[in-house]
């Protein structure tokens, strides 16, 4: 029988020292079979055998001759011992003991086919259900206490802050989410997801998550409304910044008890807000763009990669991010019809995401846009992860050197820009939104036209340039 041991991983704490291949090899790890009845037989790792009191053998019996079923309890049982053993030899403080213990009896008592309820729970379950939890510890030769306790609940749910809860949020529950994510956009993404759960411990308090209730709730959607309404401060808010607010709470609250296996109501559930108009980003006009930023030396003072990034954006009108997350490979300068693609990485050493599934797409290159691309055959990399210095860099230039036409137009005005010469070039509806990357409210058929057709018709609404300004 193959034992493993444990080592150290820092702050991941400890696991099997196995390798994929020994885990294939070694499927029937920790499994004894005696009568046709199959048993979780584990040695207890020598560093931690003088804290564990099932030391020197953990033997659990499964009650099932089913190899199969045995493989699947053995190892929520095996995860549950490695949680154990970690949390003996690791010091994060009370809150991380609990939940470990907590997830220890949780899976412990999922192995033995029960859902994990804390002794105080007990009673509302059915009798039979009561009765199958008897019988299952019923036997002491073959029982271990800590298997009693998870079983009959002998372990209460941790009581954890809402910070704290948000870090297993982070950490544990979405960590695959957001496993594809760049850098840069997991950054971003948490510290969305920061401001509304900082929002609600200024207005409640950083309580335990389990003691929310309902009038909790209805304070901080209080809140928000006269932020929305500008009673707090006198400057507005919007109703669709106080409905992400309030949904990354209730998102936060269902998920966190969904972890835990535990069913709660939702205090937050339909406290939201709706916004009838929604503000949107000024796009620069038309003529504007022809006649004043492209025109020879308006750009020459922004840094090439910058100035080069806008006149790119003009001519395709792809996002600001998806010129940052170009690669080479993504950037078709040899094939008969130059063009880019937009579409998510998913190399894990260099990973991003794109906003929706409708924004994949190529983009024919034409105009300006060809000609830096050129010069740019491997992308941007002095932005690729420096999205905000792009906006600041190129927003403060524009708003120095008067080149919004209202002073409220920014770096990404000139996608809506691009949207807009679309429609005036008489461009089909379903086109626009290919090369802008919308949603198609439709069923798709075919391939939705060659790159050909795209250059064609994005030739029709082209702007002549200097090649100065490249």
């Amino acid at each position: 029988m193959a034992v493993s041991v444990i080592q150290s991983e820092g702050l991941l704490g400890y696991k099997a020292r196995e390798t994929t291949l020994q885990r294939a090899e070694n499927q029937d790890r920790f499994l004894m079979e005696r009568n046709g009845i199959y048993y979780y037989w584990r040695r207890v790792p020598s560093v931690v055998v003088h804290l564990d009191d099932r030391a020197p053998y953990i033997r659990i019996s499964l009650k099932t001759d089913d190899l199969a079923k045995a493989r699947a309890q053995r190892d929520l049982l095996e995860e549950a011992d490695n949680a154990l053993w970690a949390s003996m030899l690791t010091e994060n403080g009370k809150t991380d003991a609990a939940m470990n213990a907590y997830k220890v009896a949780r899976n412990r008592a999922e192995a033995l086919g029960f859902s994990y309820r804390p002794v105080v729970e007990l009673s509302k379950l059915s009798m039979e259900d009561i009765r199958d939890r008897f019988a299952a510890v019923s036997d002491a030769r073959t029982t271990p206490h800590a298997v009693e306790v998870a079983v009959m609940g002998g372990v209460d749910r941790p009581q954890v802050k809402v910070s704290e809860a948000f870090k297993i949020y982070c950490e544990e529950i979405v960590a695959a989410e957001i496993a594809l994510k760049s850098e840069e956009q997991k950054k971003e993404w948490k510290k969305i997801k920061q401001y509304a759960v900082d929002a609600f411990i200024s207005v409640i308090g950083d309580i335990a998550i389990e003691d929310i209730t309902r009038d909790h709730a209805k304070k901080l959607h209080a809140y928000w409304s006269k932020k929305i309404s500008g009673e707090a401060d006198g400057k507005k808010k919007s109703a669709s910044l106080g409905k992400r607010r309030m949904g990354d709470m209730s998102v936060l609250y269902k998920k966190y008890f969904a972890h835990l296996g535990v069913e709660k109501q939702n205090p937050f559930e339909e406290l939201t807000f709706n916004q009838k108009f929604k503000k949107r980003r000024l796009p620069f006009p038309i003529e504007w763009v022809r006649d004043v930023i492209l025109k020879p030396g308006a750009l020459a003072g922004m840094n090439v990669d910058a100035r080069h990034i806008v006149l790119v954006s003009i001519e395709t009108g792809a996002r600001p991010i998806e010129l940052r997350y170009l690669r080479a490979e993504r950037i078709k300068l040899a094939d008969k019809v130059p063009h880019i693609l937009v579409e998510p990485s998913f190399d894990p050493d260099d990973p991003h995401e794109v906003k929706t599934v409708s924004s994949v797409r190529r983009i024919p290159l034409v105009g300006v846009a060809l000609e830096v691309m050129k010069l740019h055959p491997d992308g941007f990399p002095r932005y690729r992860e420096n999205g905000r210095t792009l906006s600041q860099t190129v927003n403060k230039f524009l708003k120095e050197n008067k080149l919004q036409p209202t002073g409220k137009e920014t770096l990404y005005g000139f996608r809506h820009t691009f949207e807009d010469r679309l429609k005036e070039g008489r461009i089909d509806d379903e086109l626009r939104k290919i090369l802008m990357g919308h949603t198609i409210d439709r069923e798709m058929y075919g391939s939705g036209g060659s790159l050909k057709l795209y250059q064609e018709e994005m030739m029709k609404i082209v702007y002549p340039f200097d090649p100065s300004i490249v």
